[in-house]
């Protein structure tokens, strides 16, 4: 194919699409769909009708005045789509009204983020080839495509790690918009503080300095509203790493997680993992989140070694191990940026699975991991990453 691949990358709160080989994404859109009949927006999952009703708006203008009357819908929840049919139209303004391209016209690689659930890829291959007739088409793991954009490689393992951020307010704010608040708030004022206790004390002490105001608009009444946002700012992120406040059951901090998945890992190849372990997504990028991680990584690393001193009767002097999160400035987009550098590599077009190979074989040809046959970038490389992706959990969660 002459053109270029298209790269779409579905986020439960973002999606980034664009054409491969361009550094960042052309578009970067909500992943929101609003739809005025009020039956579709109850449907269930798993349906891939034809797409019939053009009355509806995605991302940005989902949520823009003109679409007041009607119903704001999110596709996909947890890192999963929830409705294939809302999808499935949320795909056709990606392509035709975005993009503007034609997708007979051009190879598609879609990111996969759940690896082992081969139905999402399946519905995935169904849609592209028989809705959007693609020639072509690739799904490869996302943290594969996240490591890749960071120069990084032989990701030995991945672990999903998921954490709530922002509990819903009533007061003051439109249901219909609690959503985008939330995240509006996330993104504009939370961060990452090294010591909880001390935060507290700042922030009662001296509330007009750390206190914020969000001030916004209802589409509906066009009456303005406030939000104060005090100890949220930073409760929030201080989810990952106490998820007990939020939820009992959940009681495994994030560093400690980090820490199992290498520990489950070759013992010959753990050091490599601590010295590399990148951050990608958008919830990733709260203030100091990479020297938290690391910190708190370190002293669990540090713990381990002072016990096994002391089990051998200060016999042995364990070798310190070093640590290093690694935060790049492709962070935010860099599984999207991955997925550039591989669908403009001449062996794309080789290694993604064309229609005719679908007509012969059906979805069973989606059944190997497309990520295996990723080509080393082309740049000098560290060996052994490890990448983690905060991914959404739960009605309040609005990771990415």
């Amino acid at each position: 194919m002459d053109l270029p691949p298209v790269v779409i990358d579905c986020g439960t709160g973002y999606t980034k699409l664009g054409y491969a080989g361009n550094s960042e994404p052309q578009f970067i859109i909500p992943s929101t769909i609003a739809i005025r009949d009020a039956v579709t927006a109850k449907s269930s999952g798993g349906g891939m009708g034809k797409i019939d009703d053009l009355d509806f708006f995605i991302g940005d203008d989902a949520l823009s005045p003109a679409a007041a009357n009607y119903f704001v819908k999110h596709p996909l929840k947890h890192s999963m789509v929830d409705d294939w049919d809302l999808m499935e139209r949320f795909w056709e303004q990606c392509i035709y009204k975005y993009l503007r391209a034609e997708p007979e016209d051009h190879y598609f690689l879609m990111v996969n983020f759940l690896i082992f659930l081969f139905k999402n890829r399946e519905y995935t291959a169904e849609v592209m080839f028989e809705t959007f007739n693609v020639p072509g088409l690739s799904i490869p793991i996302q943290s594969i495509l996240a490591l890749s954009a960071s120069w990084q490689e032989k990701p030995i393992y991945r672990r999903s790690l998921t954490g709530l951020l922002l509990r819903e307010r009533e007061e003051g704010i439109p249901s219909e918009r609690s959503y985008e608040v939330a995240k509006a708030i996330k993104e504009k004022y939370c961060y990452v503080c090294p010591n909880i206790q001390k935060e507290f004390v700042k922030y009662d002490t001296e509330p007009d300095k750390y206190v914020q105001c969000y001030r916004g608009l209802n589409n509906v009444t066009k009456k303005p509203f406030t939000v104060d946002v005090g100890h949220e700012r930073f409760l929030g992120p201080e989810i990952f790493f106490h998820p007990q406040f939020v939820n009992s059951d959940f009681t495994t901090s994030i560093s400690n997680i980090v820490d199992q998945v290498i520990q489950q890992c070759p013992i010959d190849v753990r050091l490599g993992l601590y010295e590399n372990i990148v951050l990608s997504g958008g919830s990733t990028m709260f203030k100091d989140f990479d020297r938290r991680l690391q910190r708190d990584l370190k002293k669990i690393c540090d713990q381990r070694l002072f016990l096994s001193e002391q089990l051998s009767g200060c016999k042995i002097k364990p070798k310190s191990i070093d640590v290093n999160v690694v935060s790049h400035n492709r962070q935010r987009y860099s599984v999207w940026f991955g997925g550039s550098m591989y669908a403009a590599l001449p062996e794309f077009n080789n290694a993604a699975h064309t229609k005719a190979e679908y007509m012969e074989k059906g979805t069973n040809c989606f059944l190997r991991t497309d990520g295996g046959t990723i080509v080393r970038p082309p740049s000098k490389c560290f060996s052994n990453g490890l990448v983690f992706f905060p991914v959404h959990f739960g009605d309040y969660n609005f990771c990415d």
